[in-house]
C-alpha cells in the first residue's frame, strides 16, 4: 500500500510563493506517476500538474503553467509543488494522489489510486 502525507501549506500574500511537499512511502514498483489536485469550497476537485516517478515527464492544467512546478526526488520518496505569483482563486485544499498504472493521460483524478490528507494553501487579497 501507499501512504502521503502533504505538507508546506499556509498563509500567504497575493504574489508570494509556497512549496508544497508529498512524502511518500510504499513500493515504487506500484508507483507510475504523482499528482497534485487541489479543492476549494463549493467546487469540484481540479488537477493541477503531475510528474511520472521513474521518468520524470511533467504535465500541468493550462492554468498553472508558467507559475507553477512540480518536480519529485526518488530517493526521498518525495515530490514537490513550487507555486509562485499565487493568486488569491488558488486558495484550496491541495493533496497529492499516485497513480499506480500507465494511460495515455494524466489528468483524471479517478485513475489516481492513494491520496493524501491534504494541506490547506490561502492566498490573501
Amino acid at each position: 500500500q501507499v501512504q502521503l502525507v502533504e505538507s508546506g501549506g499556509g498563509l500567504v500574500q497575493a504574489g508570494g510563493s509556497l512549496r508544497l511537499s508529498c512524502a511518500a512511502s510504499g513500493r515504487t514498483f506500484s508507483w507510475y506517476s504523482i499528482g497534485w489536485f487541489r479543492q476549494a469550497p463549493g467546487k469540484e476537485r481540479e488537477f493541477v500538474a503531475a510528474v511520472g516517478w521513474s521518468g520524470g515527464s511533467t504535465y500541468y492544467a493550462d492554468s498553472m503553467k508558467g507559475r507553477f512546478t512540480i518536480s519529485r526526488d526518488n530517493a526521498k520518496n518525495t515530490v514537490y509543488l513550487q507555486m509562485n505569483s499565487l493568486k488569491p482563486e488558488d486558495t484550496a485544499v491541495y493533496y497529492c494522489a499516485v497513480k499506480p498504472y500507465y494511460s495515455s493521460t494524466y489528468n483524471y483524478q479517478r485513475d489516481y489510486a492513494y491520496w493524501g490528507q491534504g494541506t490547506q494553501v490561502t492566498v490573501s487579497s
